[in-house]
């Protein structure tokens, strides 16, 4: 799901889910970043972060870049 796409298919304004909650806490802390995980999240801005997490630990998986 793309960040354009989170408006569209989640409502702003319902908390999250357990399932996000679940999620979101498990990658706040693989990436050594509690701050990110709160019980305040909206769907939207769960979803977010998820996605964001994700991406993060994704690139931190790949080898090393050299300039």
């Amino acid at each position: 799901m793309s960040i354009r796409d989170i408006g569209s298919r989640v409502d702003g304004r319902q908390p999250m889910t357990r399932a996000q909650a679940a999620r979101l806490k498990v990658l706040s802390e693989e990436a050594f970043e509690p701050e990110a995980f709160s019980r305040r999240l909206t769907r939207a801005e769960a979803e977010l972060r998820i996605e964001t997490l994700s991406a993060k630990l994704k690139l931190q998986d790949g080898p090393p870049h050299t300039l």
